[in-house]
């Protein structure tokens, strides 16, 4: 069985393990500035917002900035002047040299994403490193296990929303919220009102649990169950958000938060069913890492009429 060989030898290799962190938040960065609409990388997105902060800046002055390489500046400084996001003009100190500076769309978009991003990507990178302990080598592990729990993406994904534990106060929401989405799309079913209406005795008493997502500004928008099914084994059910939500990510959030709950509660049999009519959701369910299973879909698709689809995570 083979490890993980930059965490075994630690410190000889510990440039190599920063630089992998540092790849994988980039990565989980670049998905967050395409996810909000922008089409540049976040080495781009730097150097935009170096020429903000500073005003025009040569390539030999990015590269003092930034801290990166010529190639890297000139590489980025191409793909925004191909998108109108930059130009270059003579500099007013010195005409034999060149600057880079932001056109009117340049500033214009940057200052859409910053407003987009950047608050949020710093709650989310300092909800990432809160409460980490030990040495450096220590600190590194505990961020690499929080991120492949939860991914940076994720995380930004949920800035401006919060996990609400059931109580008996909040059942209406559990009925309100699912019976708003069944019934655009189908019709209430018994399972579906057994659940509903006794959220206490069906999901809670023999072991379940059921959670919100409330959004800053809107309040409950989202909830969602781990129903109990068998030993050890858990139907992820009643998961909707609000139409007033969408657009805020709410059900991704949801989603990854119901998937870390059932790792934490030991869960050996995590799955769903849903029919091929909800595609956005089951695109969601497979983005987590949900697959399709038929063996699911034999022992336990029965449970509703409409159900023409079986998914199990792997835990």
């Amino acid at each position: 069985m083979y490890g993980d060989i930059l965490a075994e030898v630690g410190n000889v290799f510990l440039g190599s393990r920063l630089k992998r962190l540092a790849e994988r938040l980039q990565a989980d960065a670049g998905r967050i500035v395409l996810s909000e609409g922008f089409d540049f990388s976040p080495s781009q997105f730097t150097l935009l917002a170096a020429i903000d902060r500073y005003g025009p800046l040569t390539v030999g002055q990015a590269v003092d900035v930034m801290g990166l390489s010529q190639p890297a500046i000139t590489r980025s400084m191409a793909g925004l002047a191909g998108q109108g996001l930059i130009e270059t003009a003579i500099a007013a100190r010195d005409r034999r040299q060149r600057v880079m500076r932001l056109t009117h769309l340049g500033v214009e978009t940057f200052g859409r994403a910053r407003a987009a991003i950047w608050p949020r990507m710093d709650a989310a990178i300092a909800g990432l490193c809160e409460g980490l302990q030990g040495s450096l080598l220590e600190q590194i592990a505990q961020v690499e296990t929080a991120l492949a729990r939860i991914p940076l993406d994720r995380r930004f994904a949920g800035q401006g929303l919060e996990i609400v534990d059931y109580t008996p106060e909040l059942a209406p929401y559990f009925h309100s919220i699912n019976r708003e989405w069944i019934e655009a799309m189908f019709a209430m079913e018994d399972a579906d009102r057994e659940t509903l209406e006794n959220p206490d005795e069906k999901v809670i008493a023999p072991g379940g649990t059921i959670v919100f997502v409330q959004a800053s500004g809107l309040g409950i928008v989202g909830t969602c169950a781990l129903l109990k099914s068998g030993e050890n084994s858990f139907e992820l059910t009643k998961m909707g958000v609000l139409e007033s939500a969408r657009g805020r990510k709410a059900g991704e959030f949801l989603l990854a938060h119901m998937i870390d709950r059932a790792r934490k509660m030991g869960v050996a049999t995590l799955y769903l069913l849903t029919n091929t009519k909800c595609a956005s959701a089951i695109h969601l369910y497979e983005k987590a890492g949900f697959r399709h299973d038929a063996q699911i879909m034999e022992r336990y698709g029965k449970r509703y009429e409409r159900c023409n689809v079986a998914m199990r995570f792997p835990l």
